[in-house]
Order: C-alpha cells, then structure tokens, then sequence
C-alpha cells in the first residue's frame, strides 16, 4: 500500500505541466533556452498558469529571487518582444505580463527590492515601457482585436499605475504620461459594445492618473479632462458612473423591499440598529467603498470639465450595463458577469439620466455618517453637488420644468415616523428632488455626534440653489416650508445640546448659514417665491417658532459677553438675527392685541396670516450684505488633503482587489486560429 502511495506520488510530479516545469526551471536560474533556438516560441504556445508565477514568486526568499533576476528580465522582454506577433502568442504574452509584473510588485512590498529596476534592469526602462504601452495602445485601437486582449492590456495599465504602494512614487506614471493612452481610452468609450464591457476599467485609469501628483507639478492628464469637448466619449463617461450607481441601487432597491416584507421584529430592530452593522451592512459598505472610484470619477468630471455638464440630464440608452465595480473587481474576462444583477427595474426611475441615479445613491449612502469612511463618502457626494449647484447650465437643466423625473429617495429610518419612511417623488424638476434630499438630511442627522461639516456643505449647497434662483427669478413651485421647519428644527437641535456641542464644534458657525438661508428668503424671497403667500408662510413659521430665535439670541448674548473662543462668532450670529427678531417684536404684538379684541386665547394659522398681510407695511428691515454672494468652490488648499486620502484609499483598494488567480481566460484560445 505505501509502495502504491509513492508511485502515485512519483507519477504526480512526473506529469506536471509542461509551462509550470518551465517556471520552476526560471525561477531557479536554470538556462531553459540554451539549447532550443525555438523555445520562446513554443513557450508562448503554452497557456500561461497565472496563479502559478504569482505562487511560486511569492514563495521566494529574497536571495532566491536575486539568483532569478536574469531569467525574469528575460522572460519580461520576451513578453514585450512576442506582443508584435499578434497572435495567440501575444495574447499569452500579455497575461504572462500581466502575472508577472503583479507578482515583482506584490513581493517589493515585503523584500523592499526595486520592483522596477528588478524586472526591467537599470537601462531603457522608459524606453521598454513606452514600447509596451504602445503595443498596447496598438491592441486597443485594434479593430481585431479581442475583446479578452482589450481586457487585458486595461488591466496591465492599471497594474503598472497601481504598482507601487504610492501613486505618487511610481515613476511608470511619467512614461504612461507621455503616450498617447488619454486618447485611446476616451475612443474606447464612444464606443457602446468597448463600453459596456471594458468601460469601468477606462474611467478608473483615467481618474487614477488625473490624480498623479496632481498638487506638485502640472498633470497632462487633468489638463486634457479638462478640454475634453468630444460628446460621444463624455456620455460614455456619465454613463459607465450611471450604469455602476444604478448596479448598486437597484440591488439596495430589491434588498430593501424584503426588509420591508420582514417581521415587525426585524423591523423593529432596523430602526434601533445601525443598519452598517450586520454582516450584510458590512457587504454594503464594502460595496459603498468601491463605487467611491466613480464618485471621485464623477466629481473630477464635474469639476475640471464644463463640457461633462450637458450630460447630467441627459436619458441614458445604453441597452447593458457595464461592469460593476464589484464585477470588475472579481471578474476581467471581456465580458460583465452581470449574474447578480437586477433584471427588473423600478418603474419610477425610468427614464433615468446620471443626476436621477446620484440623487438616489446620496439618499442611500447619506445614511451613514457614523463611521469615517460613510462620512468621506458623503462628504465627497456634497463636493459633487457644490460644483454642480454653482454652474449656470447644470442650474438651468435641473430648473427645467419640461424635464421632469419621478425618483426613489431613500429615507433614514428614525423612531418618530413610518417604518416605510421611503418617498418616491412624483414628476417633477430635478431641483425639487435635490431640495427634497437636502431637507431629508438636515432632519436625519441632527445627532449628538454632529456631523458639522456636512452640514456646512448641505447649507452651502442649498444657498448656491437660492442665489441662482434670486438671479434668474425662477419662481420654483416648491414646498419651501418644508425646508423653513427643517432649518428651524436644525437650530433647536443646537440649543437643546449646547452643552455637548459646544465643547466639540463651532455651533455658531453652522447657525449663522442657517439663520443667513432664512434671512435670505425674508429678504429676497419676493424675487422667487412662487405666490405671495409663500411670503406670508415664512413669516408665520417665523413667528410660531419665535421661541427658538429668542433662545438662540440669548445663547449668543451669553457667549458674546464671555471671554471664551467664539465670542467674536457669537456677535455675528446676533447680528444676523436682528431681521427675524424685527420680525418677531413687530407681529407677535399685533397678534397679541388681536387675540385681545376678538377675546381669543389661541388663534388659528389663517387668523396669523392675515394679521401678517395687514402689517407688512410698517415693518422695518436691514438689508444684510453678501446673502447672495458665496465663496466659489476651489479644491485646493481647503480639500487636497481629503482627496488625497481619499485617493490613497481608492488606490489601495484597487491594488488589493488585482488578483493574478482572477486572470483566467478560459476560451482565449479559441479567438485565435490554430497555429
């Protein structure tokens, strides 16, 4: 029996693969080629074993590796050279390329050996690897050229930007640069089937090299997203980040519809819960992070490139999606898996365009402030929306009353309302949803950990609507009380939790933009509220909610007469009151004496409002200075070290998620002829 065992042993090693016998021989230092002229290529006849390379190079000490260094140098300007075949050959050249380079880079992070210099030796490495992306520039362009090819010479790009742990220290990058790659990659997306298919990867290269030493020295690739003016390839732009948004709403979509259908229990405990806690929450967050490589996709778009602005609106018709990140990330063949996504959609989200996905994906990702990687993520999404909110055609194509859009806004679950707190809004501008998104998170987040500067970045967005509306006199047919009670009820929530805020944050920064939001309706709002009695609406809730303003003046008399930090912060704020508590000292004792004559103890709303419309005419206000002027958005210096990490945080977790073991191209051959 045991001799049974070891003969079975012996014939095991015997039969090992051809192409891995031939791996092992170069990793040893063997000469494998000096005696067949022909070895390269018949070894490039053999389907490579990609796991293979990465397990055998990982498993070398770093001395062993030095005495494979001639052989790999070797074997990767073989695979250069085998590219100009355009053969199967090339093909199994590529995905050698592919395994080898990631396997040198993935071993430099533990042996600290020179990646680079290790598989390119220390002369031509420009050269060699200008050579190599033109080869593959040449098999993108290539109209026969496979689809798996395509996918490949993507990946090899990604693996050559991503493979040092710092984009910034990658010399590579510089060689990418100076070749004629941009180009390339915005062909590829005019094109619908190249699109569908490879188009994830394109935006993701294209956003990662936008971000090369993007604050040390002038970029080439931020200058040429910049003057990007080709239609064809902006839409395919948009649409690869629609395509990936919509992926994930729609499966949150389904997943939360049998949430829905659950126990009262499960319920129950998803409203006391944090819903980014159970294991599935976990698998959501990981998803959330992923697509965070589109978000950042989507708000250099948007902020380098005016043309990208014509496309917000625009219906999407691609009749496929393309890959996911999450497909992407598990799956390179050339085609999507598109096995886990929803084939049924929404009907209330037909037709759709990239403002209607992003509106919803904010509502779904704007549930999790509590951690920090949900807080980037949505601080990212308010960026995106400051940049859109202060361009005058992104205003005009969300103020359009003929494109009207139904959307799913997905609502924070929170004690005090239905357990189906979701509101699909009905057909209406685009405006009106962003403003029903923007009151949804000043209610939902008003909580003992603050989240003080998104609410500073929802403020901000919501006063570059109000200036553009002041401007152009859109009178907008919105429930603009709704947003009165959401800002009044932010300031209360400041005064309750004085104590504990007080000690964290500047309350009185974030309450000056509130009481300046309100004051500039009380100001300007006859040149676009819609009637004349949406004026005497904000009065009245002025005036109802008088003792919140009372109780901020006094909080601000308090600190203002104090030596503490923000005395200077709270003068402010007492300064900016003085319009609603003129207000407030003119009506409240008309309201009084009326209540007087007419013996009543508590008036109705419409007894208040028509005591307002009889005495505007003696009330005195102050015209208060720069209510419709705001500090235009500039990345840097405010947030380049936020998208700095935020880029360390998507370029690590692209490194991580290329996996030589994903490489597999089971019917590569059969794109080839027989050779």
């Amino acid at each position: 029996m045991s001799a049974r065992k070891r003969s079975g042993s012996g014939s095991k090693r015997q039969f090992k693969e051809k192409v891995v016998q031939i791996y092992e021989c170069l990793l040893k230092g063997d000469d494998v080629s000096q005696q067949n002229t022909l070895f390269w290529e018949e070894f490039f006849l053999l389907k490579p074993k990609v796991a293979t390379i990465e397990n055998e190079i990982q498993k070398l000490s770093v001395e062993q590796l030095q005495i494979a260094k001639n052989n790999i140098n070797l074997l990767f300007n073989q695979c250069i050279e085998i590219l100009d075949q355009q053969n199967i050959r090339a093909a199994y050249g590529l995905l050698t390329l592919c395994a080898l380079l990631h396997s040198i880079f993935k071993k430099g992070l533990d042996s600290q050996i020179d990646a680079i210099e290790f598989l390119m030796g220390f002369e031509n490495v420009a050269l060699k690897t200008q050579k190599l992306l033109k080869m593959c520039q040449s098999f993108l362009e290539g109209e026969d050229s496979t689809d798996a090819v395509k996918a490949l010479c993507l990946k090899l790009i990604l693996i050559l930007t991503t493979g040092l742990e710092s984009i910034n220290q990658n010399t590579l990058i510089e060689c990418i640069m100076v070749t004629p790659v941009f180009e390339c990659l915005v062909k590829l997306l005019c094109d619908v089937p190249t699109r569908q298919r490879h188009g994830f990867d394109v935006v993701l290269i294209i956003t990662l090299l936008v971000n090369y030493r993007k604050y040390d020295a002038t970029n080439p690739y931020v200058v040429k997203l910049s003057i990007l003016d080709d239609e064809l390839a902006l839409n395919g732009y948009g649409q690869v980040i629609t395509s990936s948004l919509s992926d994930f709403c729609n499966q949150y979509n389904a997943e939360h519809a049998e949430n829905q259908n659950a126990s009262w229990l499960t319920s129950l405990t998803n409203i006391v819960g944090n819903m980014f806690i159970s294991e599935e929450a976990g698998f959501r967050m990981q998803q959330v992070r992923a697509n965070n490589a589109l978000l950042l996709a989507f708000y250099e778009a948007v902020h380098l490139n005016r043309n990208f602005i014509t496309t917000l609106a625009q219906t999407q018709t691609d009749s496929s999606l393309p890959p996911s990140p999450n497909n992407t990330l598990t799956n390179v063949q050339g085609a999507p898996d598109l096995s886990t996504a929803l084939t049924t959609f929404d009907i209330t989200t037909q037709p759709s365009n990239l403002l209607v996905t992003f509106f919803q994906y904010c509502s779904i990702v704007m549930q999790d402030t509590k951690t920090e990687a949900g807080t980037h993520t949505v601080k990212l999404c308010f960026l995106i929306l400051s940049c859109i909110t202060e361009d005058q055609y992104a205003n005009s194509l969300m103020h359009d009353v003929t494109l009207a859009f139904k959307v799913r806004l997905h609502r924070f679950p929170m004690r005090h309302r239905k357990l189906s707190a979701d509101k699909t809004t009905s057909s209406q501008p685009l405006i009106c949803t962003l403003l029903d998104l923007l009151v949804e998170f000043v209610l939902s987040h008003m909580m003992k950990k603050l989240p003080m500067e998104l609410y500073l970045l929802c403020t901000g967005v919501i006063q570059r609507i109000l200036c553009y509306q002041k401007k152009c006199r859109i009178r907008l047919n919105y429930s603009w009380r709704d947003l009165w009670t959401a800002l009044i009820a932010l300031l209360r929530f400041i005064l309750q939790n004085e104590n504990s805020l007080g000690k964290k944050v500047n309350i009185f920064d974030l309450s000056i933009k509130v009481v300046n939001l309100l004051n500039f309706f009380i100001t300007y709002g006859d040149n676009f509220l819609p009637t004349p009695g949406s004026y005497d609406e904000l009065y009245y809730e002025v005036i109802r909610m008088h003792q919140v303003f009372d109780n901020i003046y006094s909080m601000a008399l308090r600190y203002a007469s104090g030596d503490g930090d923000f005395k200077e912060d709270a003068l402010k704020l007492n300064n900016t009151l003085f319009n609603v508590r003129a207000i407030i000292k003119h009506f409240n004792p008309k309201i009084e004496q009326w209540l007087a004559s007419a013996n009543l103890s508590t008036p109705s709303e419409e007894q208040i409002l028509e005591i307002v419309k009889k005495n505007y005419d003696s009330l005195t206000l102050k015209l208060q200075d720069s209510l419709d002027h705001y500090e235009r958005y500039s990345e840097k210096p405010q947030y380049a070290m936020f998208f700095t990490h935020m880029v360390k945080t998507i370029f690590s977790d692209t490194r991580s998620s290329i996996s030589c073991s994903l490489l597999n191209f089971p019917n590569i051959a059969n794109e080839y002829p027989v050779i």
